[in-house]
């Protein structure tokens, strides 16, 4: 009995190992999808990307081809940059029986992760810069048509057309304009065509002999074209290619708008020989109330500017400017230019007319030079003159002027120039000067370098000092209680003459301060500086 037990146990294990080796055989012929172990370390792989977990591989090096792999099929219909996170990671295990997932499921699944991490799509795009302004386009060709859109402002036959170039000496990258004459193209294209025939020998000497005694002629107005002959940027502008978020693109009717748009621009004007407000004001085209607006040191209309002074003006310019050249006929009434004959002994501030000036006819052909819609120039290329044109002559002063100052360090305006209620009995109600407030013993100063006239007594002036000055001018200074200068005496600009106090036909501790010219009171504060 124990010897069958023992024989059957015997095939029964026999049986088992036969069934095991028939699986083991099925497996490696039928289930590829399944790895043999090795004891090789690691093989087996679980791959994670940006920490979701992908599926398993049997080869580490794989999991990288099909990432790559999925990233191109993901951008395969985009023509720009696109940004993804990509974070891979391999987890192994060595085991002796492991299941892999099949590549097409691993890379499918790689995209769905790899398109939720898309961080931002870069379109490739071209920055335009004029001076300190830039301004992103979405395309060459917006960058082209809003160059063409400025430039379409003067030129109404669309002759010149706007193309982008290499810019010279810069990098490879960096684009700059170019303007074409389309008009002129078709002339030398003709031209091109109809090449002169070679002369030689009997022909060339008589047309040198007849060069020689018939001399070109002088173009007649007929023989000049008029209109537009040469467009330009004033500007130097530079575009450079690169890739940038959608968001980073101004639209283009946005874009044309701040290009072309007319800013304001601060400027400086410097004040030259016979100018005054109303005439600055006619030049730069802005009127006289804002000018004085934008400078504090015109109190108003009337306000004395000299040579030289600096005033700022605000003018209206685009952030990018055409130059052009037009070639014009016309016929105008014109004036001579001034002639100035100068007189040094005189002050800047004196003149006198000694011609009176009449208009002349002419005939004209020129260049005019455009900035925008601003003339900057004019070339007359011929004149005719019907009637000739007198200038005026004007005799003027090169002697710059004595300026004047506040005689009195701080004080309270009390009372200014001109009609006034009488303060107290006595009293003027015609006021020929301004007063200020202040304590008696103030110091009063010269408000300009001359020489004393009068220090003393002045009847209702009390204690006052008269001074003549260069310029055929006096100051008078009245109501004080002690002279320090004496007549005869010559004093400077901001020199100690007196102190104030309130002597005469006074209301109180002030000073009164007058200024003359010929003879004749005028309001003082218009002549301090």
């Amino acid at each position: 009995m124990l010897k069958k037990i023992t024989m059957y146990y015997k095939r029964l294990r026999y049986t088992y190992i036969k069934l095991a080796a028939g699986i083991l055989f099925i497996a490696a012929l039928f289930l590829p999808s399944y790895t043999k172990w090795e004891d090789t370390g690691d093989n087996i792989f679980t791959i994670f990307l940006n920490g979701n977990e992908i599926g398993v591989i049997g080869e580490a090096a794989r999991a990288e081809e099909l990432l790559q792999q999925a990233r191109r099929e993901l951008v395969s219909d985009s023509d720009e940059l696109v940004f993804m996170d990509a974070d891979l990671k391999l987890e192994g295990n060595a085991v002796l029986w492991g299941r892999i997932d099949d590549d097409e499921e691993i890379q499918e699944r790689m995209g769905v992760v790899l398109e939720g991490s898309i961080r931002e799509t870069l379109q490739r795009s071209y920055v335009m810069k004029v001076n300190n302004y830039m301004v992103n386009l979405g395309s060459r060709d917006e960058v082209v048509r809003l160059l063409q859109s400025a430039v379409n402002q003067y030129d109404t036959e669309e002759r010149y057309q706007v193309g982008l170039v290499h810019a010279e000496g810069r990098e490879f990258n960096v684009l700059t304009t170019q303007i074409t004459d389309t008009g002129k193209q078709d002339v030398y294209e003709v031209q091109a065509c109809n090449v002169p025939a070679i002369k030689g020998g009997f022909t060339e000497t008589m047309d040198a002999m007849f060069d020689g005694v018939e001399p070109s002629k002088e173009k007649d107005f007929e023989d000049y074209e008029t209109g537009l002959i040469s467009m330009g940027f004033a500007e130097e502008v530079e575009i450079v290619e690169a890739y940038l978020d959608t968001a980073q693109l101004t639209p283009f009717d946005q874009a044309l708008e701040e290009v072309i748009k007319e800013q304001a621009v601060n400027s400086v004007y410097e004040v030259v020989s016979g100018d005054t407000l109303s005439e600055i004001a006619i030049k730069v085209n802005i009127p006289m109330d804002q000018i004085v607006a934008m400078n504090d040191a015109l109190e108003n209309e009337n306000t004395t500017i000299r040579v030289g002074q600096e005033l700022i003006i605000t003018i209206p310019e685009p952030e990018l400017s055409v130059d052009r050249q037009e070639q014009m006929y016309y016929e105008e009434i014109y004036d001579a230019d001034i002639i100035y004959v100068d007189r040094d002994d005189w002050y800047t501030t004196q003149t006198k007319t000694i011609q009176e000036p009449s208009a002349g006819f002419r005939r004209v052909v020129a260049i005019i030079s455009y900035r925008n819609n601003k003339e900057v120039g004019r070339d007359i290329q011929k004149e005719e003159v019907i009637m000739a044109a007198v200038p005026k002559i004007v005799e003027r002063g090169t002697i710059i002027p004595p300026t004047y100052i506040k005689p009195i360090s701080g004080g309270r305006q009390t009372s200014g120039f001109g009609r006034r209620k009488a303060p107290k009995k006595g009293a003027s109600t015609y006021h020929k000067g301004v007063d200020w407030a202040v304590p008696t013993g103030t110091a009063v100063v010269a408000s300009c370098g001359g020489t004393v006239v009068k220090a003393g007594w002045g009847s209702g002036y009390g204690y006052v000092v008269y001074i003549n000055h260069e310029d055929g001018r006096q100051t008078r200074y009245a109501h004080l209680s002690k002279v320090l200068v004496s007549v005869g005496q010559n004093v400077s600009q901001g020199q100690r003459i007196a102190l104030s106090g309130n002597t005469g036909v006074s209301t109180g501790p002030h000073l009164h301060f007058e200024m003359l010219i010929n003879g004749s009171q005028v309001n003082p504060l218009s002549y301090l500086e």
